[in-house]
């Protein structure tokens, strides 16, 4: 059984996200459990996430969910802007709420971090050119 649609097309954020992700080189998008995913032979961030409280899964929409260095993810969940997504957090993943105020550099810069986490050493020397 396929998973539902879990985005609207036409979201403004998705679509800011979308043009940071697909800048990477080799970058591509997917719909992967019903969400936008970006990868290049490994997934490095999911637009949207959820996280489970008392049993309940609770939706964060407009969210990216990226993987991060330890110490990084430690700093990032201390904000409140910031959660531990359902499934993927036990394997280093962190998820970040987006939204009128969101700092679209920082993004970037996670995007990045993430990107050089997945990618591949071919790829980040693409990258780094």
């Amino acid at each position: 059984m396929a998973h539902p649609i879990m985005f609207d097309e036409a979201d403004p954020i998705l679509a800011r996200v979308r043009e940071l992700a697909l800048a990477f080189p080799d970058a591509a998008e997917k719909v992967s459990h019903g969400r936008p995913a970006f990868f290049t032979t490994k997934v490095f961030a999911y637009y949207g996430g959820s996280i489970k409280v008392d049993g309940v899964y609770q939706q964060h929409d407009q969210s990216i969910m990226v993987l991060t260095e330890p110490d990084e993810r430690k700093v990032l969940v201390a904000q409140g802007r910031c959660y531990v997504p359902a499934y993927l957090g036990p394997s280093g993943w962190v998820g970040v709420d987006l939204g009128a105020g969101t700092d679209w550099a920082e993004i970037g810069e996670l995007l990045d971090a993430s990107y050089r986490l997945t990618a591949g050493v071919r790829r980040v020397r693409l990258l780094d050119r």
